[in-house]
């Protein structure tokens, strides 16, 4: 297993076993403290809980070697399951968008105080969360952990919806037991919001949309530092689960042999391996130079 394979499934148990403690707690809280608003947090901890186990999953199936059957690898899976952790995500905000309204409607008791220092500590442990896994997809390249570091921040954004509609409820007092219903309600429209942002990069990739400007300058610069490569064209770039595949086009002295030029092309793939070490495959098509 390779580090960026073992800080990315480091993250995933940290979130797995961080969504199970936090559904227990809000859970209990939101139903010994009569909030719905902690409820349907807790529901969502849920879903992420199996969210997590999904992102588990597919970084670890998308990072098995090359066969005969996939010569890329296997990276395609990871936007795939990022898909499946979307869903949960639109299936948790339409559960507390179901349960908020019907909540709404019915009469019940003023959520307890103590629930906001529960709700408290909560923002400040899922913002961290959010933090530290964000940190983790960005270093690995992964789009199912990204997913899972927005899992943790529209919790945490759930939790400060209940903490503004709990404290309205015990500021304002009776008629505004409701108040925490309606922050769970704003919270599933965040949450639905939310997906789309998840869902559309996932989209890009599975497309091969045109996303990494970056990456293509850093590919040539690197290329034009390689003895022989007069200049670079076309660079097309494939993002599969951790890993970057490129098609670069080189030029060369149009007088060189055959040969020569092979050997060049594998000399910029070597060393632009080597100096972007998140590139998998690496294609050079050799161009002459018409000069």
């Amino acid at each position: 297993m390779s580090k960026q394979q073992q800080a990315a499934v480091e993250a995933t148990y940290f979130s797995i076993i961080g969504n199970t403690c936090l559904a227990i707690i809000k859970g209990l809280a939101g139903f010994f403290g009569n909030s719905y608003a902690l409820i349907a947090d807790g529901i969502e901890s849920t879903t992420d809980i199996f969210a997590s186990l999904l992102v588990l999953f597919g970084i670890k199936y998308s990072n098995r070697p090359a066969d005969e059957n996939h010569p890329y690898g296997h990276g395609r899976a990871e936007p795939l399951i990022t898909f499946l952790v979307v869903g949960f995500l639109i299936t948790s905000a339409t559960v507390i968008a179901y349960e908020s309204i019907a909540n709404i409607q019915a009469p019940h008791d003023l959520p307890k105080s103590w629930t906001l220092f529960v709700l408290g500590a909560i923002i400040i442990w899922k913002e961290y969360s959010f933090q530290k896994v964000m940190k983790r997809s960005i270093e690995t390249n992964s789009s199912s952990l990204k997913a899972d570091a927005w899992h943790h921040r529209s919790d945490a954004i759930t939790s400060v919806a209940a903490f503004i509609g709990i404290s309205i409820a015990l500021i304002l007092g009776k008629g505004y037991e409701s108040a925490d219903d309606w922050a769970a309600l704003f919270a599933s429209c965040f949450i639905f919001y939310n997906s789309y942002l998840i869902f559309r990069p996932a989209l890009g990739e599975i497309m091969d949309e045109h996303l990494y400007d970056d990456l293509i300058e850093h590919i040539r610069i690197v290329a034009l530092n390689v003895d022989g490569i007069i200049a670079t064209e076309k660079c097309f770039i494939r993002k599969s689960g951790m890993k970057y595949h490129v098609d670069l086009h080189a030029v060369v002295d149009a007088q060189i042999t055959v040969k020569r030029g092979h050997q060049l092309a594998h000399i910029l793939k070597d060393t632009l391996r080597k100096e972007i070490p998140e590139l998998g495959h690496v294609l050079i098509h050799i161009e002459p130079d018409d000069e």
